[in-house]
Parts: structure tokens; sequence; C-alpha cells
């Protein structure tokens, strides 16, 4: 698993470098065609790894149950990130992937509730958890990609 977790943290470096090449109104604005912000894609990456990982495997995600529900899949940008919403989400970009990382490694994900995605594949485990995460981002990476040529 180490090679999907160094996937992961790659993806997430390239997310980090648009949270500090954007402007904060940059982060913030819904683009034509679009539904939600640069920054609710980035923070929504964060949110659903934790859900596939932790909540998924029975334990406690390493975020709150209100960016839970501001983030999660079906939500959309409701409010404004601010500066200190930027600065902790460039935080928790690497912290809950490092943390995973760790209890993965200590055997921690136990148990696997499976779970059917938008793909209609069904998850069974945490190793395909983790393996389907990347993808995830893969999708939100896209977004962002063609969100940034409309900001």
């Amino acid at each position: 698993m180490d090679y999907t977790f160094d996937i992961t943290l790659k993806t997430r470096a390239i997310f980090k470098n648009f949270l500090e090449t954007f402007s904060i109104e940059q982060l913030n604005k819904i683009p034509v065609g679009f539904r939600n912000t640069i920054y609710w894609n980035i923070k929504h990456v964060v949110i659903t790894q934790q859900l596939l990982a932790y909540a998924l495997s029975g334990l406690p995600t390493l975020v709150s149950e209100e960016e839970i529900k501001a983030f999660r899949k079906g939500s959309k940008a409701e409010a404004d990130a601010t500066i200190e919403d930027v600065e902790l989400l460039k935080k928790q970009l690497f912290s809950t992937v490092e943390q995973t990382q760790k209890d993965y490694n200590k055997g921690n994900f136990k148990e696997y509730s499976a779970y059917t995605v938008s793909t209609k594949t069904v998850l069974s485990t945490i190793d395909e958890a983790l393996e389907f995460n990347n993808f995830h981002e893969g999708i939100h990476l896209g977004y962002i990609l063609a969100m940034k040529k409309n900001i």
C-alpha cells in the first residue's frame, strides 16, 4: 500500500499548490457550468477519504462532523472559505493521509462495511477504499483543472 499512499500524497501536493496559487476570491468562485468551488473540491476529497477509510471502518474520523456535513457527497458550497479555512485545509491535506498510513500500518482498520460508490463498484476492504480514493481524487483534480480556465 506504500505506492497507494505515495500517489495520494503527490495528488495532495498538487491540491496544496492550487490553494497557494489562487486568491481567496478565485478559490471561492463557482465558475459558469459548475456547482462548486475549487476550495470545495479540495476540502471534499479530504472529507471523502476520511469517510471511505475511517467511517466505513467504524473508526472516528480525523475531521469534524460539521466539516463532514458541509463537504460530503451531495453537498455544495454554502459559504465562502476564509484564509483560516484555507490554512487548515493545507494542513489537513497531509495530516489526514499521514495518520491514515500510520493507522493502516498498525493494523487499526480491522473491519469494513461494504459500500457501493457512484461507479457501482463495491468497496469491501480498506485496501479497495484507499485505491478507489485515488481515483476519486483524480476526478476532482480534473474538475479543478477545468474550473481554472473559467476563474
